[in-house]
């Protein structure tokens, strides 16, 4: 897959290693863990002119520049649900002992005929109140709009409707959001891999980069 004149140098999104360890140089975190789904687990195929590595790896890489004794654990499976994600990785993961954990938005929870928006909404609120127990700084993703589920004709709703829950809640436990809606990354007409649905290693690289300026923004906001 290619990504037109760009590589992983001259992507105008992408952080150099170096650049993005600068923006987290005061980082306080030893203990980074990833619970959820696919798009946790950094799933997607590669992208000439790009590594070939998932957006948490990625950033995992990144905070071992400031933290070379970060433990990392991504307990993150394909086709996980909340649900899933709480019965089968909250646990571990709360044994793990994070400082820093990203969460996942929901997105399998959509693919259903009819989505109950309030079970969703019940999931995602136990899943943030397990992972505010851990004291972890948490983060998440938007769902971005190049993420289309054809079958499904009210599927931009749906979509919505889970980045404004997955906003709310995380403006309630503090959370960093990326906001991937409407970045203009979606716009590239090969961001997504062969399933068209998981962003390629070229997006995953553009994701990895803005959890850096997003935790940045938040370490800089907190200091005072």
């Amino acid at each position: 897959m290619t990504t037109g004149s760009f590589t992983e140098e001259t992507d105008p999104f992408c952080l150099a290693t170096v650049d993005a360890a600068a923006m987290l140089f005061d980082a306080p975190w030893r203990r980074y863990g990833v619970i959820g789904d696919s798009l946790s687990a950094g799933t997607g195929d590669e992208s000439t002119g790009y590594g070939n590595k998932g957006w948490p790896d990625r950033f995992a890489h990144v905070l071992r520049q400031v933290r070379p004794d970060l433990a990392y654990l991504n307990t993150a499976t394909v086709g996980a649900t909340t649900l899933d994600t709480l019965d089968h990785q909250m646990g571990g993961m709360r044994d793990f002992a994070p400082d820093l954990l990203h969460l996942p938005c929901g997105a399998n929870d959509l693919l259903r005929r009819s989505p109950d928006f309030g079970r969703i909404e019940s999931d995602l609120r136990r899943m943030y109140d397990l992972a505010a127990g851990t004291g972890a700084q948490l983060t998440v993703f938007t769902l971005g709009r190049a993420y289309v589920v054809p079958v499904f004709t009210d599927w931009t709703e749906r979509v919505l409707t889970l980045n404004d829950l997955t906003r709310a809640l995380a403006g309630e436990y503090d959370a960093v959001v990326v906001d991937m809606w409407d970045h203009p990354v979606n716009s590239r007409p090969d961001l997504l891999s062969a399933d068209r649905i998981h962003f390629s290693t070229a997006g995953q690289a553009v994701l990895a980069s803005e959890m850096v300026r997003a935790l940045a923004a938040a370490l800089a906001h907190a200091t005072p």
